[in-house]
């Protein structure tokens, strides 16, 4: 079993992006030279998710609005009162998932038809990561 991993830098220049990160996912696993297996993709901060659905821009407009709904900017969580202004971010982060899995087959991601992998940040403008890591043969 071989394993590689490659790190993605993000520093957005808003607040909250969403970002469609399958050409750089294939990109990694193209490098990893892994055929049959998994690739895990990882936020590595507790304000920001990935996710997979699809690239269509009603959809993220859609899903921006029910973030916001559910996690409104502008509350007086109680994480405010640590000095932080950021408390939506981290229930958003809670919503969304921190991380996903996708299998690889025949060297290639094995995503459904409109399925895309998509970077969400929520707490932005300063630089964050993502990890990925190819496992497989």
């Amino acid at each position: 079993m071989k394993a590689y991993t490659e790190y993605l830098w993000f520093n957005t220049k808003k607040h909250r992006e969403f970002i469609n990160i399958t050409e750089r996912a294939e990109d990694v696993l193209n490098k990893s030279m892994i055929q049959e297996g998994m690739m895990l993709i990882s936020a590595m901060h507790i304000t920001a998710g990935v996710y997979i659905n699809d690239a269509e821009d009603g959809l993220l407009q859609d899903i921006e609005e029910w973030l916001n709904r559910l996690a409104p900017e502008g509350v007086d969580y109680r994480h405010h009162q640590t000095g932080e202004t950021n408390g939506d971010a981290h229930l958003k982060n809670l919503l969304i998932g921190h991380q996903v899995i996708v299998p690889i087959t025949g060297g290639k991601l094995d995503l459904g038809p409109w399925q895309q992998l998509y970077y969400a940040e929520f707490d932005g403008q300063r630089r964050k990561r993502v990890v990925m890591k190819v496992i497989g043969e």
